[in-house]
């Protein structure tokens, strides 16, 4: 087995060039599998933050509109006592105009408690969150994107500033405490302005100026999200428990996970397509390995005139095939591996490093060199010796 072995390395030095670019072939299918495979990763990471910041990690409670059901503090409360839930915030909306530095603008504002940060990706770029201390005295306080800010001010950093919304139809000032990016920024620069700027006030203040005794919904954070069916179901039961109101429950969470389950066959579909290439690599290595036997076939005819059996001559020219793809895969996984570090860094992504997928792409690019490499093994091994001989 040395014997053929070695032989089987020897002979793949024999024509470097032919041999060199073969690998070369090979090396480059293996990094396209691998970058494709990265950038699909990258992509769902990417998407799933931007989910995730604009709330996608929840369940959303709103009250029936057939039922005389109503969300209050009442209801917010049973909630945060359910067990599976970590935090639960009320939450009120309206598209509405503002003016801010001398212009008009389109907006929607958010009314909201302390706890936004907790349910809503919320990076503080300048300032402050509304607090709890804004919420019970009702303050005219607002945290705004930092979109807005550099839209009007060219600067981010604009705590301090006034903004003027309508709410109810009335015009109301709100002090600027505090200057976010959130979930949904990437989303809004991405689709030019169909997604209005955010302004997140006391949704006490809201109320105020809208006259409403209630929430039009209660946004609830698991302790577990992959709960998500049962805890839906164990809030509903909870609302409706001695009252006899219709509460629905939006669940998030699936459809963030129905989404990633989307995203993922995509990138396996890519990352497919992207393996063709090792078929076209599979093809040159049948090329060349039928040329390294019209080459070889005198030297074929000796060994077998000594001696050497069809076992032996299949193992040589199947291991140097299986070598060739070795080699070829092992450069394309170190190359498309650190490709994806580069993508990582530029993207500032997590890390993603498949080792399963590594040792995928060597077995399948193993098999496929061996598959290649049968017919040019088979056909050495079945070389008459005289015939052999007699080729110069």
């Amino acid at each position: 087995m040395y014997d053929v072995l070695r032989i089987g390395l020897r002979g793949m030095f024999r024509s470097r060039s032919r041999i060199l670019m073969t690998i070369i072939g090979i090396a480059v299918g293996v990094m396209s599998v691998m970058i494709v495979s990265s950038i699909g990763q990258i992509g769902k990471d990417l998407i799933n933050k931007e989910l995730s910041g604009m709330g996608m990690d929840s369940l959303v409670v709103s009250a029936v509109s057939d039922s005389a059901g109503k969300l209050t503090e009442t209801e917010l409360e049973k909630i945060r006592n359910i067990g599976s839930v970590e935090n639960a915030m009320p939450l009120m909306s309206i598209v509405t105009k503002g003016e801010m530095g001398g212009s008009e603008m389109t907006c929607m504002a958010w009314g909201v408690d302390q706890n936004a940060d907790n349910v809503i990706d919320l990076e503080v770029r300048h300032g402050r969150l509304l607090n709890r201390g804004d919420v019970a005295e009702r303050s005219r306080v607002c945290v705004i994107d930092e979109a807005i800010a550099l839209d009007r001010y060219k600067r981010g950093n604009i705590v301090g500033k006034k903004i003027m919304l309508y709410i109810g139809g009335i015009p109301v000032e709100f002090e600027i405490v505090g200057v976010v990016k959130n979930g949904v920024n990437t989303l809004q620069t991405m689709l030019g302005g169909f997604i209005p700027d955010f302004v997140y006030i006391p949704y006490t203040v809201m109320q105020e100026y809208s006259a409403a005794d209630s929430f039009d919904r209660i946004t609830v954070r698991l302790n577990d999200p992959s709960l998500s069916d049962p805890a839906a179901k164990e809030v509903k039961k909870v609302l409706s428990l001695g009252t006899g109101y219709k509460y629905s429950v939006d669940d998030l969470i699936s459809r963030k996970d129905k989404m990633n389950n989307i995203l993922s066959i995509a990138s396996a579909a890519l990352s497919a397509v992207a393996g063709i290439s090792l078929i076209v690599s599979g093809l040159s290595i049948m090329t060349v390995m039928l040329v390294s036997v019209s080459e070889r076939t005198r030297e074929i005819g000796i060994k077998k005139s000594i001696g050497a059996g069809r076992g032996t001559i299949m193992l040589e020219f199947l291991f140097e095939s299986a070598a060739i793809t070795f080699l070829g895969s092992v450069i394309g996984i170190l190359l498309g591996t650190a490709i994806s570090v580069i993508i990582d860094l530029v993207t500032s992504s997590r890390l993603y490093i498949d080792f399963g997928l590594c040792f995928t792409i060597l077995i399948i690019s193993l098999f496929i060199g061996g598959i290649f490499g049968a017919y040019p093994a088979y056909k050495a091994a079945s070389l008459k010796p005289a015939d052999a001989l007699r080729c110069k």
